[in-house]
C-alpha cells in the first residue's frame, strides 16, 4: 500500500507540474504567432495551425524529458 500511496503523490506532483507549465506557456507572448506558423482567416472564423510553435515545444520538451530520464536512470 505504501508504494501505492508514493505513485499516487508522484503522479499528482507530475499533473501539477505540467498544469502550471501549460497554463504559463499560455502567457508567454509571441507563442503560436511564430514565423511558419499559418493563420486562415475568413469572414466569421479563423483557423490557426501552429507548424512552428508545435516544432519549438517539441525540441524543448526532447531536450527537458532526456534529461529527467538521465538523472532518474543514475
Amino acid at each position: 500500500m505504501e508504494e501505492i500511496g508514493k505513485t499516487m503523490i508522484l503522479f499528482g506532483t507530475i499533473f501539477l507540474i505540467v498544469g502550471v507549465v501549460i497554463f504559463l506557456i499560455g502567457k508567454v507572448p509571441g507563442l503560436g504567432r511564430l514565423p511558419g506558423d499559418i493563420v486562415i482567416q475568413g469572414e466569421n472564423s479563423s483557423c490557426l495551425f501552429p507548424i512552428a510553435t508545435s516544432i519549438l515545444l517539441s525540441i524543448v520538451l526532447t531536450i527537458v524529458l532526456n534529461l529527467v530520464f538521465r538523472v532518474l536512470n543514475r
